[in-house]
């Protein structure tokens, strides 16, 4: 049996390509020929739009009503002349779809709403299931109209949510007959179990300090100034490196964030000992993301599958705030102690609870509890597909 899963696999933030990756091994582990197709597009990993940044610094200037105009006039046109056909073209010889995971119904600019509507509506003749989204409550009219008219229009078989905040959204504001809501674990979880681990440190302490650009904070509805963080950033890692931790300053790949790293990482590491911090090259792959996570001894991050990957090599984290969705994975995993507002926590202090997480560690048997969890919400979806394929026989 072939499924489709539509995702954001290609996206050069290589956490989306991750939970894909993990999605797809296990559905093969269950006898499922799974593949992705991007809903962007895309059909390999690459850097991304170097001006991604000045995009969304644009958006960000625009006036909301203009801004909602323009965006859906660009991306209805490119679901018209280039998605649906492509999507057409890929689902041929499939016998179910899945859409999932990620953080994909979200309304940012009408981006996945109008994506998502294009690739169910490319699919109505076939089984059709929601897997490990989240689900965010900014959904504009016009994206709850798209939302609700493609899963209503879809073969609908299945649908679970990660986080009991998506579940709540998702039966708020998506009506009969669409699915309520099941929940299930992140794929993310499966890192450990489908990459390889990378060599720990034999001679220091090492942390991954992931970077992420304020203009994507704020992109996402985090209020945040980008002159403060930039300061908050470069002290973090002086008081690190200054606890005795070696320090890699890192990004999950975003344009955005990498070019914000690029500009901000020699002062950075100016300030504080140059052997102790250290910019590390970008990835390439999820692989090579997960395996330098899965290296390190702590690991700070906004980027939310940054510390899912982390967590699922049992590297402590420390999450820091700035979208909802990351709360719900640090109530999920155990990790509410070690979420933090880099709005209110100093430098000193941040460097004070690295040191408590070494200490504490993860408790590796709620981990791998939590993970073999991610791999039967997997293979119960697998269960459901077959079923509804079987059903149409």
């Amino acid at each position: 049996m072939k499924v489709a899963l539509f995702n954001v696999k290609y996206s050069p933030n290589l956490g989306d390509g991750l939970l894909s990756e993990c999605t797809e091994l296990e559905l093969h582990r269950a006898g499922i020929d799974a593949v992705s197709i991007d809903l962007a597009g895309r059909t390999g990993y690459a850097p991304g739009n170097a001006s991604r940044g000045r995009m969304l610094a644009v958006l960000e200037g625009m006036p909301a009503p203009l801004r909602r105009v323009a965006t859906r006039t660009i991306l209805s046109a490119l679901a018209a002349i280039r998605l649906r056909p492509a999507f057409r073209r890929q689902l041929v010889d499939c016998d179910a779809v899945v859409v999932g995971g990620g953080n994909l119904f979200s309304d940012s600019d009408l981006n996945f709403p109008v994506k998502i509507h294009a690739a169910l509506s490319e699919a109505v003749n076939l089984p059709a299931a929601v897997f490990a989204v989240g689900v965010a409550r900014n959904w504009s009219a016009t994206g709850r109209r798209l939302f609700a008219d493609g899963l209503r229009n879809a073969t609908m078989v299945y649908a679970t949510v990660r986080d009991e905040r998506s579940r709540e959204i998702w039966d708020d504001l998506l009506p009969a007959p669409i699915p309520r809501a099941g929940l299930v674990r992140d794929p993310g979880l499966l890192a450990s179990r489908h990459y390889p681990r990378g060599p720990a440190s034999t001679d220091r302490r090492s942390v991954g300090l992931c970077i992420t650009d304020p203009l994507a904070l704020r992109y996402h509805g985090h209020d945040t100034d980008a002159g403060d963080m930039a300061h908050w950033y470069g002290s973090v890692a002086t008081a690190l490196a200054q606890a005795g931790w070696t320090v890699g300053l890192f990004t999950n790949g975003s344009p955005e964030d990498r070019a914000y790293l690029n500009r901000n990482a020699a002062d950075w590491i100016a300030a504080a000992a140059p052997t102790r911090i250290t910019r590390i090259a970008d990835f390439a792959t999820p692989g090579d993301l997960a395996t330098f996570i899965s290296s390190c001894d702590l690991m700070v991050a906004h980027r939310m599958h940054a510390c899912i990957a982390a967590h699922s090599f049992a590297v402590p984290t420390i999450l820091l705030k700035w979208d909802p969705k990351l709360e719900s994975f640090a109530e999920i995993a155990g990790r509410s102690d070690y979420f933090v507002d880099p709005a209110t926590i100093t430098p000193t202090a941040l460097a004070e609870l690295a040191a408590r997480a070494e200490q504490a560690g993860v408790d590796r048997a709620a981990c791998t509890a939590l993970i073999d969890a991610a791999a039967g919400d997997v293979a119960a979806l697998a269960r459901a597909l077959r079923a509804a394929v079987a059903a149409r026989s």
